[in-house]
């Protein structure tokens, strides 16, 4: 060991960043281990660099006391005071032991804990590096595919691409340049385990970021996005500024930042809604583009019923239902759609149902006031009339019991005579 180990320190701190005195500490470690290992001792030892000229000592550990009963690791303390005076009992006595020839083992030791510390330390700061990058978009170059992952180079590490992070469609041949997004760094033995993503909604934000200055500097700010990789985004926007029109600001002239974003992501379509706080507007706009009549929401049960026209509930729906999905993701709301005609169908069919409903129990009342007037199979019903056949008789004069008139003998008699 000499000052040229020290040099070379020196200039690994500025190089790599790796400080000094933890490599020293690391190879004073490494050192007690080999010096127990080339010289067959059990015994506790202590080696020592010196930070300017590089000389390497090995001092041996005893505890002193007045009757020492193992000499490896016991020192009486007449002995000890001869190497110090200051020593007492109980204190531990440091001896130096240091071997002719351990420059040699100590030279070969101190390279490969040096080796192994820089690897070490470039691994933590490419960790630290990329950690730092979690949940941004970085540029690769696809190296292989292994057993369906795919592999890509970023530089200074590796990134994988597991199965379920690439879009279905989307071809990734060898050196083909793509642009990714870190989901997720790992720390290992190996070195850092980076994982990234083709289909993650944070890669169409990040790359909106880039391409539209007015998001990058905070005027136009993304509120939501849902995404189905591979073929359709839905992305709600909204400006801070009155005077900037965030669905134009992202679309850019002539569509040439949208176009931009869509090329990247392989001719994925986008639809660029404008956010609103009103959330009837909201659902209304996240149907793009698709027009709709009216919106009834729920608020409570954060539900809201859409009425679109005929012709456009397909659109509105979308193939498979997707855009109805898509739009349901991206407001948090869950959405019913229906046509005007099937709104139609609906309230006749309940106003039907209502009348119904009303006959029903019209009938029913009918019946029982008939019931409470009449009944041939009581008997008080007689009675009941009774009272009727009364008045009729003193009114008429007629004798309903007689069958006859009530009328006096002499107008009789004259009208026979006649």
């Amino acid at each position: 060991m000499s000052a040229e180990l020290i040099r070379a320190l020196d200039q690994l701190e500025k190089e790599r960043g790796i400080e000094k005195d933890v490599l020293v500490e690391a190879i004073e470690a490494a050192l007690v281990s080999a010096y127990k290992k080339n010289f067959g001792t059990s015994q506790d030892v202590r080696v020592s660099i010196d930070r300017e000229t590089g000389e390497v000592k090995v001092f041996a550990l005893k505890r002193v006391t007045a009757e020492p009963e193992d000499d490896n690791s016991e020192i009486s303390l007449e002995e000890a005071m001869k190497l110090d005076p200051r020593y007492e009992e109980e204190d531990i006595a440091e001896i130096e032991v240091t071997p002719r020839k351990f420059g040699r083992i100590a030279a070969q030791t101190a390279k490969n804990v040096v080796m192994q510390r820089i690897r070490e330390a470039e691994r933590n700061i490419i960790y630290e590096e990329f950690f730092n990058k979690e949940g941004d978009i970085v540029t690769g170059i696809i190296q292989r595919a292994e057993r369906r992952n795919v592999v890509i180079d970023l530089g200074k590490a590796e990134a994988i691409m597991l199965p379920s992070e690439q879009t279905i469609g989307e071809e990734y041949r060898f050196n083909d340049r793509i642009k990714i997004y870190i989901v997720e760094v790992k720390k290992t033995t190996k070195g850092p385990q980076i994982f990234v993503s083709r289909t993650h909604p944070g890669l169409v934000k990040r790359l909106f970021e880039l391409e539209v200055p007015e998001i990058h500097d905070g005027t136009v700010e993304i509120k939501s996005i849902s995404r189905e990789a591979g073929s359709r985004t839905k992305i709600a926007v909204y400006s801070r500024d009155p005077n900037v029109d965030p669905i134009g600001a992202c679309v850019g002239q002539r569509g040439t930042r949208v176009q931009a974003i869509v090329d990247e992501l392989r001719g994925e379509k986008i639809d660029i809604i404008k956010w609103s706080s009103d959330p009837e507007e909201f659902i209304s706009s996240s149907l793009s583009p698709a027009k709709v009549v009216r919106v009834d929401v729920d608020e409570e049960a954060r539900t809201a019923r859409v009425i679109v026209p005929d012709f456009q509930l397909s659109l509105a729906i979308g193939k498979e239902g997707q855009n109805a999905r898509l739009a349901a993701r991206l407001t948090g709301w869950k959405i019913d759609i229906k046509s005007e005609s099937q709104l139609r169908a609906a309230i006749e069919q309940q106003m039907f149902n209502m009348d119904n409903s009303y006959d029903d129990e019209f009938d029913e009342e009918t019946e029982e006031d008939y019931e409470a007037v009449y009944d041939s199979d009581d008997d008080n019903n007689q009675e009941a009339y009774e009272p009727e056949t009364d008045d009729i008789e003193a009114e008429s004069g007629y004798d309903i019991e007689a069958g006859q008139d009530d009328v006096d003998p002499e107008q009789d008699s004259e009208a026979e005579q006649e």
